[in-house]
C-alpha cells in the first residue's frame, strides 16, 4: 500500500513537470529561488544577487533545487524536480506516520490519499520554491518523534513489568534516544530551509517532553512532572536545541568555506573585531550579522499603499479563503482547449472539501485531545499551530497563504482521526461498522473528485474561459 501510493503520488507531481514557464523562465517566486540556486552551481554552493543586496532565507532549500538544476539543467524540470520529489517523500512519510499513530494500514492509506489530492501540497510540489522542503523536513521530524514516543512507552512498560518503576520518586532514566536525535538533525535541516521551521522546533519540543511526563504518569511514577525535569530535560535541551543549532549551521557550510558570500566578512568591516563578543570565532559573528539584516528585511516587509494582490492574512488560511495565482496565460499563449480565447493559469488552491472542515475538525481534535486525552489529537493539533499561529504576531506585514504549505499533512492528520472515529470501533456492530465505512469512502471520493475538478488550473492546463470562471468559487479566489 505504501509503495502503490508513493508511486501514484511520483507520477502525479512529476506529470508535465516542465509547464508552465514564463516563456521558458521560472514562474512567480520561482524567479528567486532558481536564479539563486543556478548560481550555487557556479559560486561553490553560495548565492551572489547583488540586484536583492541579501539573500532573504537561509541556503537548505535552494542547494536542493540546485541538485536538480545541476542533474537536469536550467529549465522547468531541472528548477522543479527536486520538490516534486519532495512532495512524494511527504506522501510516503504521512502514510507510515498515520498507521503508526493508529495501527491502521487502511487509516495510513487515507492519509496518503488526501496529501495526494490537496491542492495545496500538489502545487506547491510542482514549483521551485521552499516550502514543501520544509513540509518534509517538518513532518519526517514529527514521524521521528512519534517513534521515540513508542520507544519510551516501550522502556517503561519494561520498568514496570520487572518491578522498577518506584524505586525513586522520579522514575527511571531512557537511555539513549536515536529517534529524538534524528528529529533534532532533521528541524535543525527545517530551519535551514526557512526560519518558519524555529515554530516547529519549539512545539515539537515541547510536545515530546509533554509526552515523557504523560508517559511517566501512566506508568505509576509518584512524581512523573518532576521526573520528566530532573531526568528528560537535559537530553531534550541536547538532542532538541544544541543538535537543531549544530544542523542548521551545518547548512551554511558553502557560506562559511567562502570568499565571496554576503556578508562572509563582516566583521572588522560592518562590525568591529573586539568589543564584549570578540571571543566569537568571526564567521559566527558575520552570520549573525547577516542574519539580524535579513530579519530587519522580514519585520519591515510592509506594503500598505502598494499590497500584493494576492498577499493575505492568517485568519483567511484554515479554508484557503484567499489563495494565489501563480500563472496566467490566455489566447495564443493557451493553446489546447479547441479555441482561441483559451486559458491556462497555475492557482495555490487547497482542495475545498477537505480544507473547508479545517474549522469543525481543528474543533473536534481540540476536544478529543482536552477531554479525552488522545495524544494523537493533540500530536495533529501541535503541528498545525506551530504552522499557523506564530503568523499572528506580526498582523500587518506582507503574508502569503503558501506559508500553510507545511501546515497540509497535519489537517490531513486530523481529519484522518475523525474519520477513524466516523468509521467506528471494532466492537461495534457489524451495521455500524458497515454505515461509518461507507460515509468515510464516499468522503474520500468526494475529496479525489474536488481534486480531479480542479486538476487543470492546479498543473497550466489550457480550458476555456467558461471552464476557469466555473473553477472560481468563491468571490475572493479572482
Amino acid at each position: 500500500m505504501t509503495l502503490t501510493l508513493t508511486a501514484l503520488a511520483a507520477a502525479v507531481r512529476l506529470w508535465n513537470l516542465g509547464l508552465p514557464t514564463d516563456r521558458g523562465t521560472p514562474v512567480f517566486d520561482e524567479k528567486h529561488y532558481a536564479p539563486q540556486a543556478w548560481q550555487m552551481l557556479r559560486n561553490g554552493g553560495v548565492e551572489d544577487n547583488p540586484g536583492y543586496e541579501l539573500v532573504v532565507h537561509p541556503p537548505l532549500g535552494k542547494q536542493l533545487i540546485a541538485l536538480g538544476e545541476l542533474v537536469v539543467g536550467y529549465n522547468g524540470w531541472g528548477w522543479r524536480v527536486c520538490a516534486a520529489l519532495a512532495g512524494t517523500v511527504c506522501v510516503l512519510l504521512i502514510v507510515r506516520i498515520v498507521r503508526r499513530m493508529t495501527r491502521s494500514t487502511l487509516l495510513g492509506g487515507i492519509a496518503g490519499v488526501l496529501l495526494i489530492a490537496d491542492g495545496v501540497s500538489h502545487v506547491q510540489a510542482r514549483i521551485g520554491m521552499l516550502d514543501i522542503f520544509l513540509a518534509m523536513f517538518v513532518l519526517a521530524a514529527f514521524g521521528c518523534l512519534v517513534i521515540d514516543r513508542e520507544q519510551v512507552q516501550a522502556r517503561l512498560a519494561t520498568v514496570v513489568r520487572e518491578g522498577r518503576i518506584h524505586d525513586t520518586d522520579f522514575g527511571p532514566r531512557f537511555g539513549v534516544r536515536w529517534w529524538r536525535f534524528g528529529a533534532g538533525v532533521l528541524l535543525g535541516l527545517a530551519g535551514g530551509t526557512k526560519w518558519s521551521g524555529v515554530y516547529y522546533l519549539v512545539a515539537f519540543a515541547a510536545m515530546s517532553l509533554i509526552w515523557d511526563a504523560c508517559g511517566r504518569r501512566t506508568a505509576g511514577v509518584r512524581r512523573p512532572w518532576a521526573g520528566t525535569l530532573a531526568r528528560d530535560l537535559g537530553p531534550a535541551s541536547w538532542a532538541m536545541a544544541v543538535v537543531p543549532i549544530g544542523a542548521y549551521l551545518a547548512t551554511w557550510w558553502a557560506w562559511f568555506s567562502s570568499e565571496t558570500g554576503i556578508d562572509r566578512h563582516a566583521v572588522g568591516k560592518a562590525i568591529g573585531a573586539g568589543g564584549p563578543w570578540g571571543f566569537v570565532p568571526g564567521a559566527l559573528r558575520s552570520l549573525w550579522y547577516y542574519s539580524a539584516a535579513v530579519l530587519r528585511f522580514h519585520e519591515g516587509l510592509y506594503t500598505p499603499d502598494h499590497p500584493h494582490p494576492w498577499e493575505s492574512k492568517p485568519w483567511s488560511w484554515p479554508m484557503g479563503l484567499r489563495p494565489m495565482l501563480y500563472y496566467y496565460s490566455s489566447g495564443a499563449a493557451a493553446p489546447g482547449c479547441g479555441r482561441s480565447d483559451c486559458v491556462a493559469t497555475v492557482m495555490l488552491i487547497g482542495t475545498p472539501a477537505l480544507w473547508w472542515l479545517a474549522l469543525p475538525v481543528l474543533g473536534w481534535a481540540m476536544w478529543r485531545a482536552t477531554s479525552g486525552s488522545d495524544w494523537r489529537y493533540a500530536a495533529a493539533l501541535s503541528g498545525y499551530a506551530a504552522g499557523w499561529l506564530p503568523w499572528f504576531t506580526n498582523i500587518h506585514r506582507q503574508m502569503y497563504f503558501f506559508y500553510m504549505t507545511p501546515v497540509a499533512p497535519f489537517l490531513v492528520i486530523a481529519v484522518t482521526l475523525a474519520l477513524d472515529e466516523i468509521r467506528g470501533r471494532a466492537g461495534d456492530g457489524t451495521e455500524r461498522r458497515g454505515t461509518g465505512l461507507l460515509v468515510v469512502s464516499m468522503y474520500v471520493g468526494l475529496v479525489v473528485a474536488n481534486f480531479v475538478w480542479l486538476w487543470p488550473i492546479l498543473t497550466g492546463g489550457s480550458i476555456t474561459p467558461e471552464r476557469w470562471n466555473a473553477e472560481l468559487w468563491l468571490p475572493s479566489w479572482r
